[in-house]
């Protein structure tokens, strides 16, 4: 049902402690209600520790995209001509036996530095056959062989985590890592960053490189899914209080009109996203025993923690 409503909500469940204990106490009618409408179509187990989350597989798995090593660069800028990746600039906090990455939105980037940044490391990725574009502040394309069949970590995973243990994997991965140290030689004591610092902003000492790889085909005209990110922002800070109240935010509304368009009848679709999995459901006709079982023995979206 490729032209039927589809809301894919990501981040729906974490493995995170905090995320478990708050669950027996969510309460999600509409969610509920839905569930107990549709008939699940599966899904896709995976792990925690997988590059690409369980969004970004579902979301390309719609597209008619691969789903591991996912070219998004690529497929955005529509190009297939040459590899592609996304690169953001971000923060990395040292610490005794760990570095991680802070969101790349404490670094408060604007426009006219992101430029400014661009065209300094601009030359050192050009000696290596890499191209810089800028897109957005947080984002910029960049084009070369060295992308190709590169397998590279979603924001999302990296994010607050340990960053040594998500890499860049490929056949070019010593050049990237070679290059990434080098930016961050040049960064370290560059007037860019004493600037920033001055003004008590977090300085910019590396960079994530995340949507790599080669698009084989033009992009499909498929419509894609309604992605809802109420939920990751609050589970990216593991901040399990603003995720149930932001689940509730969602339950009474986008969940809340998809619910009502299954209940007139309308063909509809969800995907539910967690850390490991991502699971399906789509307007079917039920059978009367099916019916009957869903009344005593109604799917609740907290029965699905195992499985996400």
């Amino acid at each position: 049902m490729p032209d039927s409503p589809h809301l894919l909500i990501p981040w729906a469940i974490a493995q995170a402690e905090g995320c478990q204990q708050a669950l027996p106490a969510l309460a999600l009618p509409q969610l509920d209600s839905l569930l107990a409408r549709l008939a699940p179509t599966g899904g896709e187990a995976g792990d925690e520790h997988d590059y690409a989350p369980p969004h970004e597989r579902a979301l390309a798995q719609a597209l008619g995209l691969p789903a591991s090593a996912t070219p998004w660069a690529a497929w955005e800028a529509a190009d297939t001509t040459q590899p592609c990746a996304w690169i953001t600039p971000c923060h990395w906090k040292a610490g005794a036996d760990q570095i991680h990455m802070l969101p790349p939105e404490a670094l408060a980037l604007a426009e006219a530095e992101s430029r400014a940044l661009l065209a300094l490391l601009a030359p050192w990725f050009a000696e290596d056959g890499i191209t810089l574009h800028y897109a957005q502040p947080l984002r910029w394309l960049a084009r070369g062989s060295a992308f190709a069949g590169l397998e590279t970590a979603a924001l999302d995973r990296v994010q607050g985590r340990d960053v040594r243990h998500w890499m860049p994997r490929g056949p070019h991965e010593r050049l990237l890592q070679r290059l990434h140290s080098e930016v961050q030689m040049l960064l370290y004591t560059h007037a860019f960053n004493d600037a920033r610092t001055a003004r008590g902003q977090l300085p910019v000492n590396a960079i994530w490189v995340h949507g790599a790889g080669a698009l084989a085909l033009p992009p499909i005209a498929a419509a894609p899914p309604q992605v809802d990110q109420t939920l990751r922002d609050a589970a990216l800070r593991t901040d399990w209080t603003a995720w149930a109240a932001a689940w509730q935010a969602l339950d009474s509304g986008p969940v809340a009109r998809l619910a009502a368009q299954a209940a007139r009848g309308a063909p509809v679709q969800l995907t539910l996203c967690g850390e490991r999995a991502f699971l399906q459901w789509h307007s079917a006709p039920r059978s009367l025993g099916q019916k009957i079982q869903s009344l005593f023995r109604p799917q609740r979206f907290t029965s699905l923690r195992e499985q996400l």
